[in-house]
């Protein structure tokens, strides 16, 4: 059984804990807020007695073996180094920090303290993302993968009524790239690797953050378009382009629906089953690490958590976004 404490209240908390209910090795064992009227709510949904309001107490406390990270961006990797300097092992949702020193630095206390650390993005473990990688042999020679990802923020309403939006703002390391995009770029360098070369444009909103954005990333033979966007939504699904046929994908962070297209006309459905409450698999896996003494996932390896932070940094300086994080480098 690993003990669980979690950090952050919000419904992506609720989506992991519901998930991670479902491996009978997790138990949820205590809740952190900086409210302690809601740390005591959110406790009392699930039967939890502890609950916190000091950080470095819950740290210290032996009452948890791990911990799941839901808090803004931009506290991610000092959270989640102060935990794994009390030995305390970390899964942290996307993005993991503000920017790749930041990634260097939570990967060295992971290693000094033998932690696991590993990135809360669960595409990577999902079913539907194993049909994708194999059966990519069936495409041919792949020429195009074009990622989309467009989901009008539920809070830009709010935002251009001038209320203030974590997600829309810099000192929250905000923007759809890190947000959203984030499941694009990794999608595509999960598949095919470090890009040679990272082309960004992007429409910055008046706090300084993206709203939208389109990634080009260089590859030899082939290319990798992400096109992300919380100001507007889309209907089109994502597509990976070969010489002998497409395949589509409905939804590039949580795919469900994989179809082939071949040039002779054929179709093929290489969708498969997968549990709706599919933050399990990312649980999972961040479970059975922890039980088999690893300190990184083989998929959410440390390597790719903090090439993809590479690049998303590379995205931000070409389109001008700038952290109070990346200030401190």
């Amino acid at each position: 059984m690993i003990r669980f404490g979690v950090v952050g209240t919000g419904w992506i908390t609720d989506a992991f804990i519901k998930g991670a209910s479902l491996d009978k090795d997790f138990k949820l064992c205590a809740v952190y807020s900086r409210s302690a009227e809601k740390a005591k709510e959110f406790a009392k949904k699930y039967s939890v007695e502890n609950i916190f309001t000091d950080l470095e107490e819950m740290a210290k406390s032996n009452l948890i073996d791990a911990v799941y990270i839901a808090s803004p961006n931009s506290l991610h990797a000092e959270q989640s180094m102060l935990f794994m300097n009390h030995k305390k092992h970390v899964l942290c949702e996307k993005p993991l920090a503000s920017n790749s020193n930041e990634v260097k630095n939570m990967i060295k206390a992971s290693r000094d303290n033998n932690v696991a650390l590993m990135e809360a993005l669960k595409t990577g473990f999902l079913p539907n993302f194993k049909a994708v990688k194999e059966n990519l042999d069936k495409l041919g020679e792949i020429r195009r993968i074009v990622a989309n990802f467009c989901q009008y923020s539920s809070r830009y309403d709010s935002f251009k009524e001038g209320r203030h939006c974590n997600v829309f703002d810099p000192a929250f390391s905000g923007g759809s790239l890190m947000d959203i995009g984030i499941y694009c770029t990794y999608f595509i360098m999960s598949l095919f690797g470090v890009p040679k070369d990272v082309v960004a444009t992007g429409e910055i909103l008046g706090t300084g953050v993206d709203g939208q954005g389109t990634l080009c990333l260089q590859y030899d033979g082939m290319e990798g378009v992400v096109i992300h966007s919380k100001i507007t939504d889309s209907v089109v699904s994502s597509e990976i382009q070969g010489e002998a046929g497409n395949m589509v994908i409905n939804k590039i962070s949580v795919p469900r629906n994989i179809t082939i297209y071949y040039r002779g006309g054929n179709i093929q459905d290489i969708s498969r089953p997968q549990i709706e409450d599919d933050m399990y698999y990312e649980a999972a896996e961040f479970i059975n690490l922890i039980k088999a003494g690893k300190i990184e996932s083989d998929i959410n390896s440390h390597k790719l958590s903090l090439s993809v932070m590479e690049v998303l940094d590379k995205a931000r300086k070409q389109i001008g976004v700038i952290f109070p994080a990346d200030k401190k480098i």
